[in-house]
């Protein structure tokens, strides 16, 4: 074994034994229900726009699209474009390394890794500052429902010709609006592909702790993509995911595609 070989094994062991961490996992769970409370969520930016994640979850999106390195990345969620933004920007990377591979020249005007991003209310002021950043090359949105059947058509549509597809999953939280954008989606997922839902972590906060929306434990992004794992066997939860971040607004969310 060498050394890279040797670092990997030991790195696997930690985030195993985190996995029966009790106490370790409980203080994470409580950071991430105080950090809640306070909004830490909204307190950062990715290249120069506002991004509602935490910087684990950025973390996970880096090394996930470096692993999977899709063509295409569908994004339901939009708000300020700071997901967008950094799906685009790991896009670009990934093609500075294959021109970097191929020794070949890249022509930024006209990429072909992509990302589709589907909001009900794109407002002006984002939206304008979304196609003024320098990866808005890289960036379509549509804007309607994320689960209206004209909407599921048309990003299905820019879909067409991509072989490799990731999807992200951020808009309405509530059970059966996930659950819908699951069966619209995630069944573009490419096999060896992720579909990450966020926000489940909701089913492990106290009832009420949002009182000012429609989501609760019994009725969030876990409990949908619990269902519909019932009725699609060729996805799994990565659960290894789940075991290094620790804190993660995504637990059960990195939804992988096995076939």
């Amino acid at each position: 074994m060498n050394f890279i070989e040797q670092f990997q094994e030991e790195r696997k062991k930690r985030i195993a034994d985190l996995a029966a961490d009790t106490e370790f996992n409980q203080l994470s769970q409580e950071w991430l229900k105080q950090s809640m409370s306070r909004q830490y969520v909204y307190n950062f930016e990715w290249l120069g726009r506002p991004i509602i994640q935490y910087p684990q979850d950025m973390v996970a999106m880096q090394e996930l699209v470096w692993a999977v390195k899709p063509d295409l990345i569908i994004e339901t969620g939009i708000a300020h474009g700071g997901s967008l933004i950094l799906s685009a920007s790991l896009l670009a990377l990934l093609d500075l390394a294959d021109a970097t591979v191929d020794k070949a020249t890249i022509d930024t005007t006209k990429p072909t890794r992509r990302v589709i991003g589907v909001d009900i209310d794109i407002r002006d002021h984002n939206r304008k500052a979304i196609e003024e950043h320098p990866f808005a090359n890289r960036i379509s949105m549509v804007q309607g429902s994320s689960i209206a059947h004209e909407t599921v058509t048309q990003v299905r549509e820019e879909a067409k010709g991509f072989k490799n597809i990731m999807v992200c999953l951020d808009s309405m939280h509530t059970h059966d609006h996930v659950l819908a954008e699951l069966e619209a989606y995630a069944t573009m997922v490419t096999p060896g592909g992720y579909c990450v839902v966020f926000d489940t972590f909701v089913e492990d906060m106290p009832k009420g702790f949002f009182n000012d929306r429609p989501w609760d434990p019994g009725n969030n992004p876990k409990t949908a993509v619990w269902e519909f794992l019932k009725l699609h066997p060729e996805f799994e939860i990565d659960h290894t995911m789940d075991h290094k971040l620790q804190i993660s607004v995504a637990p059960h969310g990195f939804l992988k595609r096995i076939r």
